[in-house]
């Protein structure tokens, strides 16, 4: 008896011994092991003191808890608050005259943007869905929009109509994942835009349940941990300006066949829409703008199924209150943003963010494009978006809502 209980000590002692060493080194997302370090050099290393003894607690055993205990022991050097690494980088020689004032106000720039989603996601007053619930209980399908780089050590959270197209580049040619003729493709522009939004060129975090199983969330915290976070947000309004131009305002069947014979049928007297875009445009059919806040504000909508990702909260995309991003860019400075970013990440001499103004919906377009909108039909949907306008520091549009 007391053989067959040693024996089966021993299976379990080594089968979590081998699960460790999975989880430490085996990483099969294009690195041999699991990235860890820093992607930034934080600087000078501050002497850590001794730890403290901790009160024995009395618990039933669980595989599972173990490999917790052994993550969180893991991880215990880094704080999980971003790291600052400015000041590493003004004492690169690069700390004169303009070049200096300008990095002390994007660090300034990113410590009120991360401190204003620290408040917000601490404030009772401000309630949202999901808004408490921990990262644990996150579905995996909703973590399909946070990209991963190992290579680099970075976590994008893409939020369409943002720019998505062209940090979606930047992370394909970082992550080496597309070859030309041999060798790594470092031109983002010529990337085609089919692959650009091709599932299979991002490992997101939505795939590590089918790679790693029961160990999915362990990975995924130890990289959130220790890699940069970063997304890129606009003005809530002016994004869903942004999204009618492009799927509704241009031929796009699949969205005409979604979204827009919806919207026809429901909003516009139209029973029997068009069967085509192409027919619908040479018909002049077309839902207006009104028409679509009309198909947001409508419950029958999400009971139908969830928003699309290009109106979908950002909230709901990228997980602010749960997940603790280190830099927050805006597109109405993403040029700057964007510099400051590669920067950080030590990979401006790899690539540069491809700026496009062609076709930018502009902010100062909001009056015109809500004049058909009933304002109190305006007022509902800044309740529905209020939360992107308060996490990411965008003013309540008053000159909209109180017309």
């Amino acid at each position: 008896m007391g053989t067959s209980r040693m024996f089966r000590i021993f299976v379990v002692l080594g089968s979590a011994f081998m699960i460790l060493l999975i989880i430490i080194y085996w990483d099969d997302v294009g690195a041999s092991h699991l990235y860890l370090h820093a992607p930034v050099s934080p600087g000078p290393r501050v002497p850590r003191p001794p730890p403290q003894p901790k009160p024995h607690a009395t618990r039933t055993p669980s595989f599972l808890n173990d490999i917790d205990a052994f993550v969180n022991q893991f991880l215990e050097p880094g704080t999980g608050e971003p790291t600052d690494t400015v000041p590493a980088l003004l004492g690169s020689g690069m700390e004169n005259g303009t070049g200096r004032r300008r990095r002390f106000s994007d660090r300034n720039n990113q410590e009120k943007r991360r401190r204003l989603l620290q408040e917000v996601c601490a404030n009772d007053s401000v309630a949202f869905p999901g808004k408490n619930r921990s990262f644990d209980d996150i579905p995996n399908k909703e973590l399909d929009h946070l990209i991963v780089d190992d290579r680099h050590g970075i976590i994008y959270c893409y939020v369409p109509k943002v720019a998505c197209s062209n940090w979606k580049r930047i992370m394909i040619v970082l992550s080496e994942s597309l070859q030309q003729e041999g060798a790594p493709q470092r031109d983002p522009l010529a990337i085609p835009r089919d692959l650009v939004h091709n599932s299979s060129m991002h490992f997101t975090f939505n795939k590590f349940w089918k790679r790693y199983g029961k160990f999915a969330r362990h990975l995924m915290k130890v990289k959130l941990k220790k890699y940069t976070k970063f997304l890129f947000v606009r003005d809530p309004f002016v994004r869903l300006i942004s999204a009618y131009r492009n799927k509704f305002e241009m031929r796009n069947e699949d969205f005409y066949r979604r979204f827009a014979q919806v919207m026809l049928r429901r909003y516009a007297n139209q029973p029997t829409p068009p069967a085509s875009v192409d027919e619908a445009f040479a018909l002049g059919v077309q839902p207006s703008f009104s028409h679509f806040t009309q198909y947001l504000l409508d419950p029958q909508t999400e009971r139908d199924a969830p928003f699309n990702e290009h109106w979908r909260q950002v909230y709901r995309l990228c997980h602010p209150c749960q997940i603790q991003y280190d830099f927050v860019g805006h597109l109405e400075t993403a040029e700057e943003d964007a510099e400051h970013l590669l920067r950080l990440l030590r990979v401006d001499n790899v690539v540069d963010f491809p700026s496009s103004q062609r076709n930018l919906t502009e902010s100062s377009w909001e009056t015109d494009w809500f004049g058909a909108v009933a304002v109190e039909a305006r007022r509902q949907l800044y309740k529905l978006y209020e939360p992107d306008f308060r996490l990411f520091g965008y003013d309540r549009p008053e000159s909209i809502l109180n017309e």
